[in-house]
């Protein structure tokens, strides 16, 4: 009979194992002796503690799954439990069963971790449904539709969650971007609209700015094409394909207005600027007649000059009161002259204005003698008042006499 610490041999060639429940029949041993018999059993014993130990490594360092980890344990708990082996069988056990509270723990960490990220995904697709209801009142419509598009794609990249779930928070964000869609087609739709509306419009009025091109009514054209323009801005932009054209042919038909009233105007203006230089000497000729030293005279030269001035055109706007002033100075001053001569050859005006002068010199000397005698009672009050209306008095007394001295008297 052979033995060691773990198995035995006996004398029929049976091998025994060593357990804590007692000796177990491992098997029968006919092929050679007792040691070679223990030695077989034993590396056999060494191959459970190898797979033991893989086992062990892939639960710790791979995502094998507790399912799977489970059938091994499993398969090789039937080899140990089937004790055709040689060797410490309760230390695999132990080890078996260790491994068991290992892939336990494993479990329930993958479905605490699992709850962890579906309870993280739920929010996440929540604030993705809400996000995505906020953007379907949007009407920023690129930019909201880019973000929408962004929404989903992250969407597809989140878990999926229980199927009621799921499908109620995908029901809530289709809706959100269909409705979204729908408001951006109906706003394009009528932009599109608005659009037509605004190349009809201008296709109008590219028609009569075109036909205004060639009008020489520089006025009241230019006004017009000033309207046109106002028009023109209010009307909103029509199609991309149309707007370009449209404006190069509204444009190109005022230019063309413009570029013939520009020449025109630059001949008018080098015409007028000849005008003022031709007016400018004839304002000088008309100051020379002053100051007036025959009345006659001065009447008959500034009537050459005046009818010299009227046969001359258009002068600059800008240079017209200057010019124009000088030759008004000129005419006034003759004027004055001439009221002046007036007063002194007209005998009525002279009797009036000396009448005048004789009934305020008259009141003066009243007013003057009715202040004595206040003074005198000692009615100063009275005096005070008299002596305000004589300055008054007074002061047109100097004016009549003033203008009795025109008259040479």
């Amino acid at each position: 009979m052979s033995s060691d610490p773990w198995g035995r041999v006996d004398e029929t060639g049976t091998v025994y194992v060593r357990t804590a429940d007692g000796e177990q029949v491992v098997g029968s041993w006919q092929a050679g002796s007792p040691e070679e018999a223990l030695a077989y059993f034993e590396r056999k014993y060494e191959g459970l503690v190898v797979e033991i130990g893989l086992l062990e490594k892939r639960v710790k360092t791979t995502d094998l799954s507790a399912k799977d980890a489970q059938t091994a344990i499993d398969h090789i708990r039937e080899q140990v439990d089937a004790h055709h082996v040689v060797g410490d069988l309760d230390a695999l056990r132990t080890r078996l069963d260790k491994l068991v509270e290992t892939v336990e723990k494993r479990r329930e960490e993958r479905k605490q971790q699992r709850a962890k990220q579906s309870d993280e995904a739920r929010h996440a697709k929540e604030d993705l449904v809400t996000e995505a209801e906020q953007l379907a009142q949007s009407d920023q419509w690129r930019a909201a539709g880019e973000r929408l598009r962004a929404l989903v794609d992250t969407w597809k990249g989140l878990p999926r969650l229980d199927r009621k779930s799921d499908d109620e928070l995908w029901h809530r964000f289709s809706h959100a971007r269909s409705a979204f869609s729908k408001r951006r087609k109906a706003h394009f739709a009528s932009l599109d609209a608005q659009r037509e509306e605004a190349r009809k419009t201008k296709e109008r009025l590219v028609g009569e700015a075109e036909a205004l091109s060639g009008s020489t009514d520089w006025g009241p054209t230019a006004a017009r094409y000033r309207e046109l323009m106002t028009e023109w801005k209010a009307a909103g932009r029509a199609q991309r394909e149309h707007e370009d054209d449209l404006w190069n042919r509204f444009r190109g038909a005022q230019d063309i207005f413009f570029a013939a009233r520009s020449s025109v105007f630059a001949e008018r203006d080098a015409e007028q600027a000849e005008n003022l230089k031709l007016k400018e000497e004839l304002a000088e000729e008309a100051e020379k007649i002053l100051p007036v030293t025959d009345l006659k005279a001065a009447r008959a030269a500034f009537r050459s000059v005046n009818e010299r001035w009227e046969a001359i055109g258009h002068v600059p706007r800008d240079a017209r009161p200057k010019v124009e002033g000088r030759m008004h100075a000129v005419e006034r001053a003759i004027q004055e002259a001439e009221e002046a001569e007036w007063r002194r050859t007209n005998p009525e005006a002279r009797a009036r204005a000396a009448g005048l002068t004789g009934q305020l010199q008259a009141a003066v000397d009243k007013l003057r003698g009715q202040i004595d005698q206040a003074r005198a009672q000692g009615n100063n009050a009275k005096a005070d008042k008299l002596e305000r209306e004589l300055e008054g008095r007074q002061a047109l007394l100097d004016q009549a006499l003033k203008g009795l001295q025109e008259f040479g008297g």
